[in-house]
């Protein structure tokens, strides 16, 4: 069933009224007892709008805020490295390395590329001990930040994975945490993303295209607005809106591979993230739990395949030029999840207007409210 979603507030970005949308709130304090309240509350947000915010503000959860804290002094440090060093690897494999701006299509589709760069430490190389990080940030303290972050992303999301399975009555191997453990390799990663004001990437690199995430569950960091969702809805998924960044809380959003392993009955997290303010330097903190390689599910597709081969497949559409995503099944970029309409409305459309001459679709530059 649908949630009942309360008219939304809204916001103005670039001339125009936005939808700010509601969002479930999730205390991690009474989460870590297994309050049967709260983890009624989280399998709810989970079934029925696929994201949340966690309150942190407890005694277990400052430490973790702390800790997230420290890695954006760490990627503030990073970031204004010069773009050799910080791409002395390069992108060593899809979630472990560095991606400059301009990699993938962008938040507004056809014509347009992404405006951010992005640093990912992957979990299982902190874990034994050698990772692959470029020089900037490749010293004892930095090391120390990281493994740190690592670690309090891992609890929080093992925390929350423990009170779905509780709630919903799953025993023994079945549990999710057991196809999530620490000493089988997966892609899990922390992410860092950096998005640059559009005065320095031009206009036709912007923000983070739509998608649903490939992880099982993301526990996304950003003290800055930007972050877009689009609700799901009786029809499909409704008009993309802002969630505004809430003190003391991270955004939680559920991905595909937890919503494969509920049998689809989770909902994946459909959203984007653009420049609400196209001057500033927007800096994101994204830990992707994911479930262990050889972990078996039936995807969108109705294919049993592994979550490493979902990750890669997926990751691959990812990077894709927008020509080929756009021929590729949606079930792909958004998990199977279904959309009513259009992200925006036809006037509500920033920055690009699209316009078909002769059957092909042009990009054209409009003037922006900033």
């Amino acid at each position: 069933m649908a949630p009942a979603i309360d008219p939304p507030q809204t916001v103005e970005w670039q001339g125009k009224r936005v939808p700010v949308w509601p969002m479930r709130t999730v205390n991690y304090e009474l989460l870590l007892s297994q309050d049967p309240a709260e983890v009624d509350n989280v399998l709810k947000a989970c079934l029925e709008e696929g994201y949340f915010y966690l309150d942190l503000q407890g005694i277990d959860g400052r430490r973790m805020l702390g800790d997230q804290q420290e890695t954006l002094k760490l990627m503030h440090r990073f970031f204004e490295a010069p773009l050799e060093a910080k791409n002395e690897f390069g992108l060593i494999s899809s979630h472990l390395g560095y991606e400059p701006v301009g990699n993938r299509t962008g938040a507004f589709g056809a014509g347009t590329k992404d405006g951010y760069e992005m640093l990912k430490v992957s979990r299982d190389e902190i874990q034994r001990g050698s990772p692959k990080v470029p020089s900037p940030i490749k010293n004892s303290g930095d090391l120390s930040i990281l493994e740190n972050s690592i670690g309090s992303c891992n609890t929080i999301t093992k925390v929350i994975l423990s009170a779905l399975s509780t709630g919903m009555n799953l025993t023994g191997a079945s549990r999710f945490e057991n196809s999530h453990r620490n000493d089988r390799p997966s892609t899990t990663t922390l992410s860092m993303m950096h998005y640059l004001p559009s005065d320095i990437t031009g206009q036709k690199k912007i923000g983070h295209q739509k998608h649903t995430d490939i992880s099982s569950l993301t526990l996304l960091f950003s003290e800055q607005w930007g972050l877009q969702v689009r609700p799901p809805g009786t029809c499909g998924a409704r008009e993309m809106g802002f969630v505004a960044p809430k003190p003391g809380c991270a955004f939680v959003h559920v991905g595909d591979s937890l919503r494969f392993a509920s049998g689809m009955k989770m909902q994946s997290c459909i959203h984007r993230v653009v420049p609400f303010d196209p001057t500033e330097h927007r800096y994101s903190i994204a830990y992707f739990l994911r479930a262990e390689d050889d972990t078996m599910f039936m995807d969108s597709e109705g294919r049993y395949i592994t979550a490493g081969q979902w990750h890669d497949e997926k990751f691959k559409a990812f990077t894709d030029p927008w020509q080929w995503q756009a021929m590729a099944p949606k079930s792909m970029i958004l998990g199977g999840m279904q959309e009513a309409g259009a992200d925006d409305p036809e006037d509500n459309v920033p920055e690009f207007v699209q316009e078909k001459v002769n059957g092909v679709v042009e990009t054209k530059e409009v003037a922006v409210e900033a």
